[in-house]
């Protein structure tokens, strides 16, 4: 508690010394505020966006981690903070060799034993961790990533007070309740948790690996788990220059037009495909290897989607593209994004707006990221609440386009992915698990036709047998004979389907007599036949049943 107190304290005071005293008397607790004065210094101008990054920098690794994990809400932030909080860095001075030394051997053994030589300076530091060279006894080059000791339990303590403010804003401030401040604090929380388990990052790595092994232009860090752990993670050390080194490419040659298909491909099949796809797309976590590779590092952030969910954005980045703001509404819905009725027709208006920025779309003309970055404006603007699933599909989205923009300034994104999404979302309809989705739906539609009758007459007896009080609300009668008509033709479908199915399974075991050859082969052409239609049909009533709900 005296440590909180202490915590709390400088929080205040950042935020006191940044111009953010007005919001202290109500979101800290009274003892917490005993004593608080300004840090020392002044503080640098600027807007109140810069003001909100440079606080955050000031008050370590936890707030910066939580204002990276913000710059993905451009559903609840102004565009200048999304723009200030994607500029955070974590970059620190790197710790003496002798404080992460304890770490390596915990892990590895004594050092001498383990290498064959450890380069002691770090050619990378962070706030949770510093990135050491180093050469296995088996000649293999390799980086190894010593998370800061001590840092797990400053996480821990600052997680608890952000915690604690986030639940007394949302009693102080009930406007601020709509963006659920303690549920995005614990989004937080469970985000980096995982990132602070680097063997959880070094499973993430082996998982993009494995889904990206058919792709042979594509390179993921091997993982050495004898020298891995919690808190300490070996792996293939890459040598290569960042994505966005235009001259380091060309000077490696590779011709760097040649990388927006390889970037595109990989990110698609990631996201759209797998549902595991690498949510960190920053130009330093993407290398070009000497051979011409691209090299995903730092699986620490990855995003994950059911397959539902993949179909869902699928539809929804091809209704972008094709500028159908009916198919973008649908997908929304999808997702559990709940519009208004009475803002739909002004939401429906502000996305086509939106959409019209891609037609006849090049890079020369429009800058696509912000056309991008507009959606996620629209939805905060009704206050709608977005999976964070999304939004880390957008950013990563958004981010591969910039990248494809700067290795190709002809890149055009919607003539380039079209034919991608489409391809897709054909293979996912067509596929053996799709077919046996619409036939097990379509025996289901059959089981609900044959048990009508009986569900028929059980109601009919109740309603003669006794009192049965209907309540009817005179607004919702047209829509009852909607309901009613929509549940007749799917009923029907269903029969057909069902009788189709049934016919032909039927025929299949008549054919066990004995018979002509010819005949067989006419019977064996009409099963198939009636199969086939069987299954076209369930598909149809489906996706039928699909668009109508």
């Amino acid at each position: 508690m005296a440590y909180q107190l202490k915590r709390y304290r400088q929080i205040g005071s950042v935020l006191v010394k940044y111009g953010f005293d007005i919001a202290i008397h109500k979101a800290f607790p009274p003892a917490a505020r005993l004593g608080m004065r300004p840090s020392s210094g002044t503080a640098d101008g600027g807007t109140t966006a810069r003001r909100v990054r440079l606080a955050i920098e000031e008050l370590g690794p936890t707030f910066i981690k939580f204002g990276q994990l913000m710059s993905l809400r451009r559903d609840l932030l102004p565009p200048e903070v999304i723009v200030e909080l994607t500029a955070l860095t974590d970059r620190v001075a790197p710790l003496p060799f002798a404080a992460v030394r304890p770490v390596i051997e915990e892990y590895c053994g004594p050092i001498p034993e383990a290498f064959a030589s450890f380069e002691e300076e770090p050619f990378a530091a962070a706030s949770l961790a510093q990135v050491h060279r180093a050469v296995l006894r088996d000649g293999a080059v390799v980086a190894v990533k010593v998370q800061r000791p001590g840092i797990q339990e400053t996480i821990e303590d600052d997680i608890a007070i952000m915690e604690s403010i986030a639940r007394r804003i949302e009693r102080r401030y009930p406007d601020f309740r709509v963006y659920n401040p303690t549920g995005l604090v614990q989004e937080f929380a469970a985000q980096i948790r995982r990132e602070l388990d680097f063997s959880q990052e070094g499973r993430n790595a082996e998982e993009l690996a494995r889904n990206m092994a058919s792709c042979p232009d594509i390179l993921v860090p091997r993982i050495y788990w004898q020298y891995s752990g919690c808190r300490l993670l070996t792996m293939q050390f890459i040598e290569g220059v960042r994505i966005d080194d235009l001259e380091g490419i060309r000077a490696l040659g590779v011709f760097p037009p040649k990388l927006t298909e390889l970037t595109l491909k990989a990110y698609l099949r990631q996201i759209f495909q797998d549902g595991f796809f690498h949510a960190d797309p920053h130009t330093g976590n993407l290398l070009v290897t000497p051979r011409g590779e691209l090299a995903f590092i730092d699986c620490g952030m990855v995003g994950i989607l059911r397959p539902e969910r993949q179909e869902v954005f699928t539809r929804l980045l091809l209704g972008i593209v094709d500028i159908d703001v009916n198919a973008v509404i649908d997908a929304y819905r999808a997702l559990g994004i709940d519009l208004a009725e009475e803002d739909e027709e002004g939401f429906k208006d502000d996305t086509y707006a939106i959409l019209q920025g891609y037609r006849q779309f090049e890079i020369r003309q429009y800058e696509v990221g912000n056309v991008m970055a507009q959606i996620p404006e629209v939805l905060r603007r009704y206050h709608l609440a977005v999976p964070l699933t999304m939004m880390q599909m957008l950013k990563v989205i958004m981010m591969m386009i910039d990248t494809n923009s700067h290795l190709d300034p002809s890149f055009n994104f919607p003539s380039r992915v079209r034919p991608y999404l489409t391809d897709i979302l054909r293979h996912r309809y067509l596929s053996a698990d799709a077919v046996k989705r619409a036939s097990q739906s379509a025996l289901d539609l059959g089981r609900s036709a044959a048990e009508l009758p009986r569900s028929l007459n059980t109601a009919l007896v109740r309603f003669s047998s006794g009192p049965v009080r209907l309540d009817f609300a005179t607004d919702d009668v047209a829509d009852l004979g909607t309901s009613i008509r929509f549940a007749a033709s799917v009923l029907l479908i269903g029969m057909v389907s069902s009788a189709l199915l049934i016919g032909s399974s039927l025929v299949v075991l008549a054919m066990d007599r004995p018979m002509s050859p010819g005949i067989c082969s006419t019977i064996s052409s009409l099963t198939l036949l009636g199969y086939a239609a069987a299954i076209a049909i369930g598909i149809a009533a489906i996706a039928y049943v699909l668009r109508r709900s």
